[in-house]
This record gives structure tokens, sequence and C-alpha cells, in this order.
């Protein structure tokens, strides 16, 4: 007769074996997407990536679709709980503090920045609102900190959710034309870029609109 400890040793041994192998499979599939895109990218290809028969990847991602949202939840989960232990000098300006940790953050997951942007496109319309609702969880906090800064007078804002989305449109911009080794280095461009965001949203920096536009 074998034992309840016997019989449970080998779902033990294999789980972790099941965990290593779908990181694997998430590696593979993180270079092989931000490489060639994901339209172009085949689940035979990760599987020989990763050294499996493709049969193989069904028992950790059923579909690459599957695969695609993970890779994106994933990202949004690392970002926000980088946030939130992200650490700070306590009396540092929080707009200086979201701009250097996004421009930091950013610049050390250039793949996964290139996929969660550039992919959004190729979800499928119920995984794209579970995405869509995370990057929202994220530009909140921004908002948030516009929002107070306004009401202390330390910002001039009106459309804190459209300004929101341009800051961060600007950063997030970065790891596509940075490289290590050229004329300016890192801190160099989270100097540039926070004085670009400080002007964007400073007192008296706009002036009012006239009413003509170009139509």
């Amino acid at each position: 007769m074998i034992s309840n400890a016997a019989k449970a040793q080998p779902r033990g041994a294999s789980r972790p074996k099941g965990l290593e192998t779908a990181a694997r499979v998430r590696k593979a599939a993180l270079k092989r997407f931000a490489a060639s895109g994901y339209a172009a990218v085949s689940m035979r290809e990760i599987a020989a990536d990763v050294g499996v028969r493709p049969g193989a990847l069904y028992n950790h991602f059923p579909t690459k679709q599957d695969i695609l949202k993970d890779l994106m939840l994933s990202h949004m989960a690392d970002l926000l709980q980088a946030w939130d232990s992200a650490d700070f000098p306590e009396k540092m300006d929080p707009l200086e503090r979201f701009v250097r940790f996004h421009i930091r953050y950013h610049l050390e997951k250039t793949d996964e920045v290139f996929i969660s942007y550039m992919e959004l496109r190729n979800l499928e319309p119920d995984n794209f609102d579970l995405v869509e609702a995370e990057r929202r969880r994220y530009e909140a906090i921004l908002t948030g900190i516009l929002q107070d800064g306004a009401a202390r007078g330390r910002y001039a804002v009106t459309e804190p959710k459209v300004a929101t989305r341009a800051i961060i449109a600007m950063l997030t911009g970065i790891p596509n034309w940075y490289r290590e080794g050229g004329r300016l280095a890192k801190h160099d461009i989270e100097d540039i870029y926070l004085e670009l965001a400080r002007k964007a949203v400073a007192p008296g920096a706009t002036p009012p609109l006239t009413g003509d536009r170009m139509t």
C-alpha cells in the first residue's frame, strides 16, 4: 500500500518544474514578441526556444493569446508593486518622484514596455479590458498627484486625466530611443524630462486659448 506522503511526492516534485517551464515560456515569448511582433510568432517557435514539444506549451498556456495576456498583466502587476515599494525621500515633490520612478523602471524593462504598448491592438476584447483596467490603476497615481498639486496651487491642470496620459506617453517613449553609452546619462534624461513635465503643469506657464484654432 502506497502511503499518502509517497502519493503526494510526485505532484509536489512536478510543481516546481512546471512553474519553471512556464517561466521559460514567458521569457522566450517576451523575446520573440519584442523582436518580431506578436502576430509573426508561432507557438512552435516559442516551444523550440524553450526546448519542449509544441503540445507541452498548452499545459501552461492554452493559446498564444493567453501568453500575451499573461505578459501584459504581469508587467502591470510588477510596475504597481515596484511603485508601492519605491524608495524616495519623503520631502521629494510627488511629480518628481513619479517621473524619476517611471523612467528608471521603464528603462530597465524595455521589452516589457514595448510589448505592453505596441501589442495592445492584438489583445482580444476581454483581455484588453483586463489590461486596460490595470493601466488605469497606474494612471490614477499620477492623476491623483496632479489633482492634489492643483488643489494646493503647485500645478495648473484643468484636465488631470488628459495631462496624465500626455506625461506618461512622453516618459514611456524614452526606451524607444535611449541607448546606454550615449552623450546623456540616465540621470541627465531624468532631469530633462522632469523639467518638461514641470513646465507642462506649472502655474501660468500656458497662455489662455484664444479660440482661433485650425480646423
